[in-house]
């Protein structure tokens, strides 16, 4: 099937600066990328090279004092300068994004069910008995057992992955055109991890939704993703089709990241 011409997400020279004791930052630097529905884009790169900074501005996210210039649009819409209350319609609704944290991400004193409802009925109006009944069945599609015991639940009474599950549910009540997943699994051990990518890779596959995927872990990216850019310092280095970059990486940045990897792979080559 032939991609349509116009990309879901389009980033043109986008630019991020932060203010620092130092002066400014550029945290990200005239990033250009593009993403179609139905892709997984992933972000690969060591801590502090603007992954996260990237995800950020695409939300109207970005720290207090930032300055960002270029161009990102969704659906031809504009990002950059946009005023708050149109990136405000956006957030959970035609964007979501699942955070690192989960712990953080959500509010420890609420219970699992009203956050999950808010969602519903700020950004889709539902009355109470309709939102939850679609939280419930949210619940249920991401994995989450027992969905009317979790729902009443706090996050403290739920594993790390279960409130992982419960973070991407939160991101996809709206059903959004654009997933942003920041180290989604990081904190994961391997069989949460696998079960994580699994679902997400069912999502994208029955709801048509584009992913964009940022991690430090290559092994990740292999497993998931369609497309790879490396960023490095904020800059993007090198970007290509998921099997062509890891089969001859161009860059010395992502040749240095992928033999790092498979350095790390290899104790556990023997292991029963």
């Amino acid at each position: 099937m032939t991609e349509t011409a116009t990309p879901l997400l389009q980033l043109t020279d986008l630019s991020v600066q932060l203010p620092s004791q130092a002066g400014e930052l550029l945290a990200v630097d005239a990033a250009s990328l593009s993403l179609q529905r139905g892709r997984i884009l992933g972000i690969a790169g060591e801590s502090g090279s603007g992954k996260t900074q990237l995800l950020l501005a695409l939300l109207g996210l970005s720290p207090q004092g930032a300055r960002l210039s270029g161009s990102a649009r969704l659906s031809g819409q504009e990002l950059v300068g946009a005023p708050e209350s149109s990136l405000r319609r956006l957030r959970g609704n035609r964007i979501a994004m699942v955070f690192q944290d989960a712990m953080t991400a959500l509010n420890p004193q609420l219970r699992i069910g009203l956050q999950l409802a808010e969602v519903l009925q700020w950004h889709r109006r539902c009355s109470r008995a309709e939102a939850r009944e679609r939280s419930l069945a949210m619940l249920e599609a991401v994995g989450i057992g027992e969905p009317a015991r979790r729902y009443a639940q706090y996050p403290h009474e739920l594993s790390g992955g279960m409130r992982q599950r419960v973070v991407i549910a939160m991101a996809l009540l709206c059903e959004p055109d654009l997933l942003l997943a920041d180290e989604p699994t990081t904190a994961l051990d391997v069989t949460v991890q696998a079960q994580i990518l699994d679902l997400l890779l069912d999502l994208r596959d029955r709801t048509g939704m584009a992913i964009l995927f940022v991690t430090h872990d290559l092994g990740v990216l292999a497993q998931i993703a369609d497309d790879v850019v490396v960023m490095q310092s904020g800059r993007i280095v090198e970007q290509a089709d998921a099997l062509s970059l890891f089969a001859a990486p161009r860059h010395a940045y992502t040749q240095r990241l992928l033999a790092a990897a498979r350095r790390l792979e290899i104790p556990a080559q023997g292991v029963p």
